[in-house]
């Protein structure tokens, strides 16, 4: 149930920097490439890429390549504003588990921007991960 959506220039220009940094995906192995940027409430934008590696956990992809890049260059939590998502596959696809836990951390209700050619959905990581994990408890204290 995708339907293409009026953008803002800005978000135009992140759905282009997506498209962009998928360019360099490098996925040998499933062949998925997959370009992801993001927005900092102060407006800076990072991007990033699916990197695959023969051991397959090792790889990453594009959403936490991007978030890594942001924090890299001091974005901190509560500071993510947009992600965009773009591939080419004929549905729009979402992040996965794992990138959503890790862009919870950065903007609980961030909008999201899942692209592919000729077609763009606007959602919220809200809608898309309702319960996400935030909160560590503190340790427990051992008894001696």
């Amino acid at each position: 149930m995708s339907k293409t959506v009026a953008l803002t220039a800005g978000e135009r220009d992140l759905v282009d920097a997506a498209r962009r940094a998928r360019l360099h995906a490098h996925a040998p192995y499933s062949g998925f490439r997959v370009g992801a940027a993001l927005r900092s409430r102060a407006g800076e934008v990072f991007a990033g890429c699916n990197v695959e590696n023969a051991s397959l956990g090792a790889g990453i992809c594009a959403e936490r390549g991007a978030v890594m890049q942001a924090v890299a260059a001091g974005m901190r939590p509560g500071e993510l504003a947009t992600v965009a998502i773009y591939t080419t596959d004929p549905r729009l696809t979402p992040p996965c588990g794992m990138c959503l836990q890790v862009l919870v951390e950065f903007g609980r209700d961030a909008t999201v921007l899942l692209a592919a050619p000729g077609k763009v959905r606007r959602t919220r990581l809200g809608a898309l991960y309702p319960e996400p994990f935030t909160e560590i408890p503190a340790p427990r204290r051992r008894r001696r």
